[in-house]
């Protein structure tokens, strides 16, 4: 039986608007609780850790 994958998600930078980062949620996708991610990361264009969200697809 085949396995599915779970789709990248795109973590772009609050300040510059940069996509840095691809990454994979946790949980099942089609769970209604799930909110769009927020991690802080190094952005090396604006060289700090700043907030970066989950981007559109």
């Amino acid at each position: 039986m085949a396995v599915k994958k779970k789709p990248a998600v795109k973590l772009q930078c609050q300040e510059c608007k940069r996509v840095n980062y691809f990454t994979k949620k946790s949980g099942k996708p089609t769970d209604p609780t799930v909110r769009k991610l927020e991690l802080k990361k190094f952005c090396k264009w604006d060289r700090k850790h700043t907030l970066h969200k989950e981007a559109k697809k």
